[in-house]
């Protein structure tokens, strides 16, 4: 099946090689191409894309506006959202996984990790491998955290979902997962889908989000 891309950069140079990349997949179509957030929105309601890749700054509105609203848009639930951007502007990076983005890409990657990143996305995957949330969370851990006002969530939550819910934070895969707390990857899989559900995480990057926020991922405990 052909995986419906939607491209938004401010410029256009990088917009043509990001389509000539794409295109040249064979597996996936560039919809259309936006300039800044609104043209974003606005072509994304018109064409339904699959997955947006998005920069974090544009004018008019940037990618981080452009997200939150994306993904609070009823009919484009189905759209999922890379952001771009440079690991130097980590706070774009957690409020766009708090937005709504189901991850983000460096902008130094190898272009086949583009192409990885859409078909990953574009399954309902999000994009947040274990040593990229490490990089993260290990980021985040090292500043005063600000603590969500959903700590109320947690009640919700079975104490074995705490613990999935944390190892994701951590970084670890649903394999990662099972391994630690000594249960199958089905298992480990159906805890972190139930959770999703409780917390009404769009995807596993807002679990992420989630466990930081509310101090299931402690300083100093992003990756252990």
């Amino acid at each position: 099946m052909t995986i419906r891309v939607l491209l938004a950069d401010d410029q256009p140079l990088v917009r043509v090689g990001l389509r000539a990349l794409a295109e040249a997949d064979g597996e996936m179509e560039v919809v259309a191409e936006a300039g800044n957030g609104v043209e974003l929105l606005e072509l994304a309601r018109q064409t339904h894309p699959d997955v947006v890749v998005a920069d974090v700054r544009m004018p008019v509105m940037d990618g981080l506006e452009a997200t939150r609203r994306l993904a609070g848009d009823p009919e484009l639930a189905h759209t999922r959202i890379i952001i771009l951007t440079t690991f130097e502007v980590d706070e774009y990076v957690f409020e766009a996984l708090r937005a709504g983005a189901s991850g983000f890409l460096l902008k130094d990657e190898e272009p086949t990790e583009l192409l990885r990143a859409i078909r990953v996305v574009a399954a309902g995957e999000s994009l947040l491998s274990p040593s990229v949330t490490r990089k993260l969370v290990e980021t985040f851990a090292a500043r005063p955290a600000v603590l969500s006002p959903n700590l109320g969530l947690l009640r919700e939550l079975t104490e074995r979902e705490r613990e999935v819910v944390a190892l994701v934070g951590s970084g670890l895969s649903n394999d990662e997962v099972a391994a630690r707390l000594t249960m199958s990857p089905a298992t480990a899989r159906t805890h972190v889908s139930r959770a999703m559900g409780k917390l009404g995480a769009r995807d596993r990057a807002q679990l992420v989000v989630f466990a930081y926020e509310t101090g299931l991922v402690a300083p100093g405990r992003g990756g252990s």
